[in-house]
């Protein structure tokens, strides 16, 4: 068969190795679950292509989706780039300022969108060079998704042949702005070349764990859940879709998927789920819970735990862990994390309830893995992000920067060449803004973000996010953000786990009056205080938490304080919480 060069490519193993396949794409309606076949997703795939070629698409046209997780997203997405066009994904939360800013730089021609609301919002800044607008929801006044898929009634088939003969894998395939929080987003421009290149080396990893039935939930316009979802393609399993993150519990039962991928937000919601279960059984149950948890803790892949720890880790996962899996749908083998750190301790009991958990790291420019552990050659080593993947190479700039070269590294960002340049040093390496180390001389560990480092007044550097790290491995703490930027000492803000917090406050019969009033309680402060006591054990003098404020809400993508993929926007949490900030420092 023809090696994949271009994304497309995975379409012709549909025509022939998995031609029978009956589930490609799994999605819910109407409270059922409903699939598509590779024949079916082959057809759709023309068929959209036909219909972009009739409504006057071009090769190198600018295409906007707005869309959630589904099948259709796929058609659009192979639809695009088997004639040429470049498909630009949006998140649906982005500001419209940043909408308005991507609509006139790439000078969209269409658009398409799941629902009204993100409709209604974008409608403002929609602009005269956009000729089409579809929507897979129903508007009344509005192009249906239905009505754009009849414009591909009339095929388009020998063009269509012409167009992808005409593609290569050094052409752009997609632009994906990066979220933009220290200024307006960045178009960065990724090739068929990068995306193959880095879906191929997947599937050799994967390969060695093969899974066949697979969940989506993360976002596809994220190059994360998009790269992993080629991945998925090119390995013939079926991809069910989420309904939503709600909803993610019930459909992993429903599914019984054998491999997902998340954040360490979400497993770590996931697993705060579960131990939350567990502080609510009888007793003794309970007290065998917490032992099965410290049990799991213990496990290491380059420690010898000899027979003794192996004995007692088959009987927690008698008593314990299989019913954790159970919990996940039962079948699940494979969870892949990456976009921040994981929790090792959360890692470590993962992995010895028979759930892998394959941590990994990359950048949108880098499309986007550069790291990630693998099956191979012993090459899994919790806490770190294993080794580097074939085919890419790192080295360290004097400061700890980590530098990468390889065919997954962007061709630039859109229409700013200076920014670009500013993004390699004088030999080409393309410089991450990460900051990390080779362990062992081959697992690359993450210590944190160039930018995000702060210095003291003292003059000492603080990485604020093996802080972050360690002090939510609490289970007091939903989210916290570490700061000290200038200032004589670090402190920082607090989000609690209000959940626990209840059940703590009802085990030592304390009245729980609310969020708002409970973080002003004395005895839940002192109770704060001492965890951050704990915690702080564990850093040097600077590094230590001197002083703490406890917020009354969650932080969430809606509220502005978490990216797409959860992690902290720094900039708006300083400036949201700025009168917090400065009465930590008066007080002192």
């Amino acid at each position: 068969m023809k090696a994949i060069t271009r994304i497309f490519d995975l379409l012709e193993q549909y025509k022939t190795k998995y031609q029978h396949q009956e589930k490609v794409f799994g999605y819910k309606e109407n409270g059922q679950w409903k699939t598509y076949s590779a024949f079916e997703y082959v057809e759709m795939t023309n068929r959209v292509s036909s219909a972009f070629l009739n409504i006057g698409v071009k090769k190198d046209d600018k295409v906007a989706t707005i869309m959630r997780n589904g099948p259709e997203w796929n058609f659009v997405d192979m639809g695009l780039h088997q004639i040429g066009a470049v498909q630009i994904p949006i998140y649906p939360t982005i500001s419209l300022d940043h909408y308005k800013h991507i609509f006139t730089e790439a000078e969209i021609k269409v658009v398409i969108v799941s629902d009204k609301e993100v409709y209604e919002k974008i409608k403002p800044v929609l602009g005269d060079g956009v000729e089409h607008v579809y929507l897979v929801d129903e508007v009344e006044g509005t192009e249906h998704w239905t009505e754009f898929l009849e414009k591909g009634n009339d095929p388009r088939t020998d063009e269509i042949e012409k167009l992808k003969s005409s593609i290569g894998p050094d052409d752009v395939a997609t632009i994906i702005y990066t979220s933009g929080t220290t200024g307006p987003p960045k178009g960065v421009m990724l090739t068929h070349k990068n995306f193959v290149s880095n879906f191929l080396t997947v599937t050799e990893i994967i390969n060695q764990n093969p899974v066949s039935r697979v969940m989506s939930f993360l976002p596809l316009c994220h190059v994360y859940e998009r790269m992993l979802n080629y991945m998925y393609q090119n390995i013939g399993a079926t991809v069910y879709y989420a309904e939503s993150i709600d909803a993610l519990g019930d459909n992993l039962r429903e599914v019984k998927p054998e491999m997902f991928c998340g954040v360490p937000r979400v497993l770590e919601k996931t697993y705060d789920k579960i131990v939350n279960k567990g502080r609510n059984l009888p007793l003794l149950t309970k007290i065998i819970f917490f032992w099965a948890v410290k049990t799991g803790e213990q496990f290491d892949h380059h420690k010898k735990l000899g027979w003794w720890y192996f004995f007692k880790l088959r009987i927690a996962d008698f008593l314990v862990f299989r019913k954790w899996r159970k919990g996940l749908g039962g079948e699940l083998k494979i969870i892949v994390s990456g976009g921040a750190t994981l929790q090792s301790n959360l890692a470590r009991t993962f992995w010895a309830a028979g759930i892998d958990i394959m941590e990994g790291y990359g950048l949108t420019e880098t499309s986007p893995v550069i790291a990630v552990n693998t099956y191979e050659n012993n090459g899994i080593k919790i806490g770190t992000v294993g080794p580097v993947i074939k085919g890419a190479k790192v080295r360290f700039s004097d400061d700890g920067e980590i530098l990468c070269k390889g065919p997954n590294i962007m061709k630039g960002y859109y229409l700013q060449p200076e920014k670009t340049k500013e993004m390699f040093d004088e030999d080409g390496w393309f410089k991450t803004g990460d900051v990390g180390y080779l362990e062992d001389n081959r697992f690359l560990r993450i210590t944190d973000r160039k930018k995000e480092m702060f210095k003291t007044s003292g003059g000492k550097y603080i990485a604020p996010q093996v802080v972050e790290n360690q002090m939510k491995g609490s289970p007091f703490i939903e989210n916290i953000i570490v700061i000290g930027d200038n200032k004589k000492f670090t402190s920082a803000l607090i989000v609690p786990n209000f959940h626990h917090l209840k059940s703590w406050c009802k085990v030592k019969g304390i009245t729980y009056r609310g969020d708002k009033e409970m973080i002003k309680d004395e005895r839940i402060v002192n109770r704060y205080q001492r965890v951050v006591n704990e915690m702080n054990t564990d850093f040097g003098k600077v590094e230590q938490v001197k002083k703490f404020k406890l917020l009354p809400d969650a932080w969430s993508v809606e509220g502005g304080e978490l990216s797409p993929t959860l992690k902290l926007k720094r900039r708006v949490i300083y400036d949201k919480y700025q009168h917090l900030i400065e009465d930590i420092y008066q007080e002192s």
